[in-house]
């Protein structure tokens, strides 16, 4: 399983820090806030959708992106090496 620590959590947002050595995943999730992810590195992740249909995301170093709340899904570390990830949820 990847390894979670919140970094901040107050009445606006939550701050957390996501770190997946190779194959781990978050598990089958539902965000309840609008996030924004910022990639510590280039990288690669597998998302398996609600459905079970599964894409990739290429994901850039310092280049962020939002999505609203409700999505559900496991993201998965697909690169041979560790991989982390800063979310911001806001509340």
């Amino acid at each position: 399983m990847a390894k979670s620590k919140i970094m901040i959590d107050n009445s606006k947002v939550r701050v957390t820090k996501w770190v997946f050595d190779p194959g781990d995943e978050t598990g089958q999730h539902i965000h309840e806030y609008d996030y924004v992810v910022v990639p510590m590195k280039d990288g690669i992740l597998k998302i398996v959708h609600e459905d079970s249909s599964m894409t990739f995301s290429e994901l850039k170093k310092g280049i962020s992106y939002f999505r609203e709340k409700g999505v559900n899904h496991n993201v998965i570390n697909a690169n041979k090496f560790q991989y982390s990830f800063i979310e911001i949820e806001i509340k």
